[in-house]
């Protein structure tokens, strides 16, 4: 699912790439969409392809650190998918690795890249909230049944359960935000029958200047919290998580459609200031497109014009640590 919705459809139609391969072990199917494209039955096969540069490592979480080391030894350079690695002791190694090398490794964070994230950094940016004092991003769903892919349910694996497949979206964005927190606590839990792994995860990151992040994200939620809350002391910002990217790439909508990243009207965040009168002002603050073709975009850039890749070895490795600490409450 990965490389047909968040990989292949950019590589196709960005111009400064060329979609070349993709490793299918069991179903041959990625031809029906990419009628020219090779696929390989091994991944010896596609790092053994002189013609490819870049390699996008989307397998199960647990093969990330060997899949992806296994091409920077082949003199590729690599994008990772999330969670990059398992732990931290891999995460060293992996940028020894790429060093050695001499091959950049890129780490995939495309919610960077949403519409409703890009709306929030644009208010905080802009100093309308005042001195930010409490930060709330919340990631929910409700799916009680447990999913069909194995890595995520089996406790066996270090990078299962919620915290590594959709903590590392949140704690990037606020990695990104705020940098690295002063400290932080973590508490998980598991509610769905059957479950092995965790299904809940909460992060309290504390930040300089008595700034308090909360992240948290749940299968167990019918009826979603606003995902993004903001308080400062001259006003707050709510909004809904409301990227339209992923629904219309399952859809089949390529990248290059007028329409693609673009949020219903009824999305909008809601900004409330209080002015010096103590007088409440409410706006309703129009949505950015969403466009996950910046990443790639950062990517060739990286590669072709030495321009600093956005997403940081540093931030990842932060966000490592705290995916793989242990729960504190």
């Amino acid at each position: 699912m990965s490389g047909r919705v968040f990989h292949a459809p950019f590589i196709q139609t960005n111009p400064h790439f060329n979609l070349v391969a993709v490793v299918e072990r069991s179903t041959k199917s990625a031809h029906t969409l990419y009628p020219g494209i090779k696929s390989y039955d091994s991944i010896a096969e596609i790092l053994a392809d002189d013609s490819i540069e870049l390699i996008i490592v989307n397998t199960p979480n647990h093969t990330h650190f060997q899949f992806a080391s296994e091409a920077l030894l082949a003199g590729k350079h690599v994008l990772i998918e999330k969670p990059a690695v398992d732990n931290s002791l891999q995460f060293n190694k992996l940028i020894e690795i790429s060093n050695q090398s001499k091959k950049q490794v890129f780490f995939y964070q495309n919610r960077r890249f949403d519409s409703h994230f890009l709306d929030v950094k644009k208010i905080i940016d802009s100093g309308k909230l005042g001195k930010l004092t409490e930060v709330h991003f919340r990631f929910d769903r409700y799916k009680m049944e447990l999913g069909q892919k194995y890595f995520k349910e089996n406790n066996q694996f270090v990078s299962s359960g919620l915290t590594y497949d959709l903590g590392p979206h949140i704690i990037d964005q606020a990695i990104s935000l705020f940098g690295k927190p002063l400290k932080f606590s973590k508490t998980t839990s598991i509610n769905r029958p059957g479950s092995q792994v965790a299904d809940f995860f909460h992060y309290h990151l504390r930040y300089p200047n008595d700034l308090n992040v909360f992240l948290t994200g749940s299968l167990a939620v019918a009826d979603p919290l606003p995902a993004f809350v903001l308080h400062g002391t001259k006003g707050s910002f709510i909004k809904t998580m409301a990227d339209v990217q992923e629904q219309q790439l399952i859809d089949g909508m390529l990248p290059t459609d007028p329409m693609y990243g673009i949020e219903p009207n009824e999305c909008m965040g809601k900004l409330v200031t209080v002015d010096e009168s103590n007088e409440r002002q409410t706006t309703y603050v129009d949505a950015h497109q969403g466009n996950y073709n910046l990443l790639f975009d950062a990517i060739y850039e990286s590669l072709r014009n030495k321009v600093d890749y956005p997403i940081t070895a540093d931030q990842v490795k932060w966000q490592i640590q705290m995916l793989e600490a242990e729960d504190t409450l």
